[in-house]
């Protein structure tokens, strides 16, 4: 395992011991690139995550593909055909 991996496992542990919305987030290693993907409630979940995933792995390329699921209220009813 290389020194990227297990600060890679470091990080899933400290996502897991977080909010409740970071246990759907997926991190894989993809050569020298750390791809972090998921969906999140909010923006600002989703920035806390990536601000978590830096300060642990400074220096390390990352891909954040982070989707914010819209959580609103439908402003119509939906019209079947």
């Amino acid at each position: 395992m290389t020194a990227t991996e297990y600060r890679v496992a470091h990080l899933v542990e400290r996502l897991a011991e977080g909010h409740p919305a970071t246990l759907g987030i997926r991190v894989e290693t993809r050569g020298e690139t750390v791809l972090v993907s998921g969906t999140v409630p909010s923006a600002e979940c989703r920035d806390d995550i990536l601000g978590i995933v830096h300060e642990t792995l400074p220096g390390v390329p990352v891909h954040g593909d982070l989707v914010v699921a819209d959580t609103t209220a439908p402003d119509h009813a939906e019209e079947l055909p």
